[in-house]
């Protein structure tokens, strides 16, 4: 399989943290949201979580053009591909397009963005999946991306455990953001977070 850990903290555009976490019949979705190029930061409200349906969730990270193009042209092709067969797709299709989408990209015009895809639907529940720049793709119980992903992950690797509660996975989101916010030289003070669940995509806080 592939470690999460490594996945997207090679690439220099790459700064930008995700984490996600699976709980007990949904999944939590966090993203640092700060903009800036270079030296500079631009803004603190950035939201690198789109909406990919009712019921999924797509977070990315990297360079700031194709994090934006390609999440945007995902959300996009999800929402035709369900107005044409009136049918929303399962959690791990969506995630099988998106890594698609990044394989055939490889060739042609590779788009330098790191993603993680949650959902829930009535097949399988609440699903995380981990993709990579390279189109790798797994199904993961908690993952980051980014180089916040080289201290949350122990974090997560040492408190996670299966079906936990919203409150316990909002604790061990905390964790991993202070430790994130802590020791990485990157200034990355305001997180956006998200849940999908049974009822849908909302926004939550800390």
């Amino acid at each position: 399989g592939i470690n999460a850990e490594y996945m997207g903290t090679s690439h220099g555009e790459m700064g930008d943290t995700l984490l996600g976490i699976v709980g007990d019949g949904f999944v939590l979705i966090a993203a640092d949201a700060s903009g800036g190029h270079s030296i500079l930061s631009l803004k603190q409200d950035e939201d690198k979580i789109l909406e990919m349906d009712s019921h999924k969730l797509l977070a990315g990270n990297g360079d700031p053009a194709d994090r934006i193009q390609f999440t945007e042209y995902i959300q996009r092709n999800i929402h035709l591909d369900t107005f044409r067969t009136g049918v929303s797709l399962t959690t791990h299709a969506a995630a099988s397009f998106t890594r698609n989408e990044l394989a055939q990209a490889l060739r042609r015009q590779m788009y330098q963005t790191n993603l993680l895809i949650g959902g829930w639907d009535k097949r399988n529940g609440a699903e995380l999946y981990a993709l990579d720049y390279l189109a790798s793709c797994v199904k993961v119980p908690f993952g980051a991306q980014g180089y916040g992903a080289f201290f949350a992950t122990s974090v997560m690797d040492r408190f996670y455990k299966p079906k936990m509660s919203f409150p316990e996975a909002m604790e061990l989101m905390r964790k991993c953001i202070e430790q994130v916010q802590l020791r990485l030289v990157l200034n990355t003070p305001v997180y956006i977070i998200k849940v999908v669940d049974e009822n849908g995509c909302r926004l939550v806080s800390l």
